[in-house]
């Protein structure tokens, strides 16, 4: 046995082989299909989940029928793989495919399959690869006897293969993060690479050292790997600049550096400073490694001005290296192509967007960009990502550009939603108001547009492009408009790299504060965007419903006067304006003499913000918010939880079945959003949290009050509280073991960090929590979610309720449906 695996085996207690035997592709199973996808929704309508969920799932074979909700059956049907071992069957499009294994005795192999949205191995779900990337090979534990892989289908094909593990902990060579070096100067930058635990035990107390011939030696932290798990582990990286093409050494370790568990080599490129390249930062939102492609500005010999910046967004399918390919430098401009987190990612909305904006932070820092002339384009989704962003945060952009862009959910790609039929359901809807374009529109009056679109365009119809332009036409006077005679959706690198959207970009550039006399922003969350140029909508009367101001300043009066729609706190940025005494305001037909809160500024000084807070229908002055109150730095709903350096902390206080379920579904989690989103999340027991040593995480917290020891520490003075047969929200208590609940409080030892809960009355309510689709775009739930097993035969019109906590925070004076 080769001395890294005897190491191994004897510091873990694992036998493994030392060479991997040949693949093991399987070929036979049964099909059910249900008729197309599921679509965009948080609770969808399945009968094979719902007897997963309730626990009476017994592997099915050809014949066996399922009740589809109209009353018809579904039958599953024997389906065997092509020679290249894909299945293919109407059913590998948004339907089941059970594949058998019987193995001789119990083992630990790799599945690396490709095709699904997730897979029951056994009944425990593992993350999928419905992209069929390949990235994805999850240790999983085959028992003696027969094996069910129940797989979740979605685009069309399947392959399913089984390996032997060489390792027990390993360092992959599929899907590594890692930068391109710049010649000529010294480099200290970031990687990241997957490691993977193939043992049955949390192992904890390892070092990954990083060695790159032509630079240093660095040590780094791995994260606790959870038992049959992956975690994809940051490393820093130091680099002399000197040679073209060194070798990256990674070993893997026990932190008393003496002891080796797994080795991986990788090529490093230095290119010349002017190359378009690959750049790597570490994310605040997780703290993993991300890249973005970047094309440097070439000036013309003599001009010292500082350059602007095009912020390129991508389509699905693309990364951000192959959209900053197909751009020609240009003399004044850098060009930075953020990822979206992966190729599909998040389709430029929450993570995606958050991804995207702190490359534009960072490149802008970096590289000392003039601000004043930022842009914005993308190319298919990156034109829906232009329209999103562009809309969400108005005044970081001078002028947009969508190319072959899609609009929103409700416009493309079957994400349309069924009218609201109940209160509950109206709530659930209203949380997904921030990725509503329309909703938005007005904001890109603060734009100049160029629209590109080919009109023989079949994969995004040129009827979304002639949509904006007809609703800009409405009230904008600031756009450009060109369809591509007999153009389908990608006609070369022009696509993206079109000269008419950098003739537009020339000639715009973002107002200074003093310049804008009238501001007209509208922000569906203060929460992902609330300042725009001199004001802030800092919280609103109704969570997640759209919030408007439109307010005009005269500075020779020094008067400002306007209106408000949904907005309970305005901060107004005097800084930001022409110096001078404290102005006068006129808001919705009120007169504010005195905007300044008495004794919070010394007399006859003008402040740098003023607060405004509106009770009933009256403004009065007010100091800044509690940072114990909603606001931009936190305000819900529950997938903004994951947006600030995210911990896992699965309960182990419950039942042994409670307790499985939490532990899998912490790892089904963070293996999901490793896989969508490039994500880092580590995993801990709650046993292992510390307040004090986990300082400022955000947390998502698995189980319930009575499972999950961290509870007490991190909810105890929370107004929802679930437990063992009961969910309390404020003074309303429902009873039931089959009860999930989601929510989002603010971790009250954080000014930042949020709370969010994945929590179930007992296990079948546990089990309701597997598979909602809170990593995907487009879906979105409120602050408070709680629902039973009928959600699965009835959707959303099923859920019990659901609601916003007001902005202290508290049931009383928030928004609640309960059917």
């Amino acid at each position: 046995m080769h001395r890294l695996l005897r190491t191994a085996t004897l510091l873990l207690g694992f036998v493994f082989t030392a060479t991997a035997a040949e693949d093991l592709v399987l070929r036979e199973g049964v099909a059910v299909a249900f008729g197309g996808r599921m679509g965009r929704v948080p609770f969808r309508i399945d009968p094979v989940e719902a007897r997963i969920v309730q626990g009476t799932w017994t592997p099915p074979k050809a014949g066996d029928l399922v009740v589809l909700p109209a009353g018809t059956n579904a039958v599953w049907e024997t389906v065997v793989a092509k020679p290249g071992g894909d299945f293919e069957h109407p059913a590998v499009r948004g339907g089941y495919v059970s594949v058998p294994f019987v193995s001789d005795k119990e083992r630990v192999l790799l599945l690396q399959a490709a095709g699904h949205q997730m897979v029951y191995v056994n009944g425990v779900p593992r993350a999928g690869d419905i992209y069929r990337n390949g990235s994805v090979s999850l240790p999983v534990v085959m028992r003696m006897g027969t094996n069910e892989l129940l797989f979740a289908t979605g685009r069309g094909a399947l392959n399913v293969r089984l390996a032997e593990p060489t390792e027990p902990i390993a360092l992959e060579s599929r899907d590594p993060t890692l930068p391109d070096l710049v010649l000529g100067q010294r480099n200290d930058t970031v990687g990241a690479v997957l490691v993977v635990n193939a043992t049955g035990k949390p192992v904890e107390g390892l070092t990954l050292r990083a060695t790159v011939a032509g630079g240093g030696t660095t040590d780094n932290r791995v994260p606790t790997l959870p038992a049959f798990g992956v975690h994809k582990t940051p490393f820093r990286i130091v680099h002399s600049g000197r040679s073209r093409t060194d070798r990256l050494d990674l070993v893997l370790e026990l932190r008393d550096g003496r002891t080796r568990l797994a080795t991986r080599t990788f090529l490093l490129s230095a290119l010349p400073r002017e190359s378009t390249r690959r750049e790597t930062f570490v994310s605040g939102i997780d703290g993993s490694v991300q890249y973005y492609g970047f094309v440097p500005a070439r000036p013309l010999d003599g001009d010292t001005t500082a350059p602007g910046l095009v912020l390129s967004a991508h389509g699905a399918g693309v990364e951000g290296a192959g959209q900053a390919a197909c751009y020609v430098p240009k003399t004044s401009l850098h060009i930075a192509a953020p990822t979206n987190r992966r190729p599909f990612g998040f389709d430029w909305e929450d993570w995606g967007r958050r991804d995207a904006i702190e490359v534009l932070d960072r490149v802008q820092n970096l590289y000392r960009t003039d601000r004043s002339r930022t842009y914005l384009t993308g190319h298919s989704m990156g034109g829906h990502g232009t329209w999103q962003m562009g809309g969400t945060l108005p005044d970081r952009f001078a002028a947009l550009a969508p190319s072959a862009g899609w609009i929103s959910w409700g416009t493309y790609g079957g994400g349309r939603r069924p009218s609201p039929t109940n209160d509950v359901q109206r709530l659930i809807q209203r949380a997904a108001t921030p990725v509503d374009t329309f909703v938005l529109a007005t904001n890109y009056l603060q734009h100049g547009i160029y629209i590109l679109h080919g009109d023989a365009d079949d994969n995004v119809p040129v009827t979304q492009a002639r949509t904006m332009r007809e609703l800009l036409g409405t009230f904008h006077h600031d756009f450009a408009w060109h369809e591509v005679p007999g153009a389908g959706h990608w006609f070369g690198n022009q696509s993206v790299d079109w000269p008419g959207i950098f003739d537009l970009f020339a000639r715009h550039r973002i107002p200074g504060a003093t310049e804008v006399r009238r501001l007209r922003f509208t922000t569906a969350n203060p929460g992902i965007s609330a300042k725009c140029q001199w004001a802030s909508i800092e919280a609103q009367l109704h969570a997640l419903a759209p919030s408007r101001i439109d307010v005009e300043w005269d500075a020779s009066s020094r008067r400002l006067s306007g209106s408000t729609e949904n907005v309970a706190r305005l901060a107004l940025h005097l800084d930001r304006l022409e110096k001078g005494s404290i102005p006068t305001l006129m808001l919705d037909g009120q007169t504010l003499t005195n905007l300044v809160q008495e004794g919070s500024t010394p007399r006859g000084v003008t402040p740098r913000t003023v607060w405004l807070t509106r009770q009933g229908d009256r403004w009065s002055p007010s100091g800044p918010a509690s940072v114990g109150d909603k606001g931009p730095h936190r305000a819900g709903p529950v997938k903004e939880a994951f947006a600030h350096r995210v911990l896992l902390v699965y309960g182990t206080q419950g039942t042994a079945e409670e307790n499985g379920w939490a532990r899998a579904k912490a790892r089904f989690d963070s293996e999901s959003f490793w896989y969508r989103g490039n994500a880092s999340l580590e995993m801990i027991p709650d046993t292992d949290f510390d307040p004090g040593r986990h300082r400022d995480l955000g947390v998502i917290l698995y189980g319930n009050a009575d499972s999950n020891a961290a509870w007490k520490a991190l909810l105890a003075d929370s107004p929802v509280q679930v437990r063992r047969g009961s969910v309390r929200v404020g003074g309303r208590e429902t009873t039931g073991m089959d009860l999930c609940c989601l929510f989002v409080r603010p971790r009250r030892d954080s000014d930042v960090a949020c709370v969010g809960v994945v929590s179930g009355t007992g296990p079948v309510g546990m089990r309701l929590a597997d598979r909602l689709p809170y990593f995907m775009a487009g879906v979105a739930l409120p602050d408070v979610t709680v629902f039973g097993p009928t959600t699965l035969e009835l959707g959303s019109g099923a859920v019990l309720g659901a609601g916003f906590f007001g902005n202290d925070w508290t049931v009383e004076n928030g928004e609640f449906a309960w059917r």
